[in-house]
């Protein structure tokens, strides 16, 4: 079954020209454009491997698609809104080259439809350790917490790192309350 992809922008150029180049980039990929959200939902939304938002309608439904964040990058224009971590932004306005180099790289990083999106979500035990590590606990705490060894404790913590690419305590805190695994008066 080939992979669909939604492309949600009021610029109908835009939409046309990313479909265009998306098409080349992932030939075997089903791309749907529509010009606005409502549309979207109108459709079968969740029926999507990846949706390439342009950042107006992302701030304007931000809690729709925090919720399919692996799939979702946002469409800029030159520069770039501040972002959730771990939500991916497209310059649509760069040349050609430099636009499907860009469209390259998130296929790289997990962030096309032929790659499994489901390989860079948290296990139920690094989702576990997450958790603690938002309510403050330390890794020898986590640890006891468990009942896992403090080695696995720090595999669990590197793996976690590597998949969301945020290193911080803090960053990884806010992450979880993000992601709706804690609530942000419990940490």
């Amino acid at each position: 079954m080939n992979p669909e992809i939604a492309i949600v922008d009021p610029n109908t150029l835009a939409a046309l020209g990313l479909r265009e180049l998306l098409g080349k980039v992932i030939p075997h990929a089903v791309i749907r454009t529509f010009c606005s959200f409502a549309k979207l939902v109108d459709d079968t939304p969740d029926m999507y491997a990846h949706y390439f938002i342009s950042s107006q309608i992302y701030f304007e439904h931000t809690a729709y698609f925090l919720e399919r964040r692996p799939k979702t990058i946002v469409l800029t224009n030159g520069s770039a809104p501040a972002l959730p971590a771990g939500i991916p932004a497209l310059d649509i306005y760069q040349d050609e080259k430099q636009l499907v180099k860009s469209i390259l790289q998130l296929h790289r990083h997990g962030h096309s439809c032929v790659h499994d999106a489901e390989a860079s979500v948290l296990s139920a035990r690094e989702v576990e350790v997450l958790v603690l590590i938002a309510k403050g606990l330390l890794n020898k705490e986590i640890a006891e917490r468990l009942n896992i060894s403090l080695t696995t404790v720090i595999s669990h913590r590197k793996n976690i790192v590597d998949k969301l690419g945020i290193k911080s305590a803090s960053g990884l805190a806010i992450y979880a309350v993000m992601q709706g695994y804690v609530e942000a008066d419990r940490i």
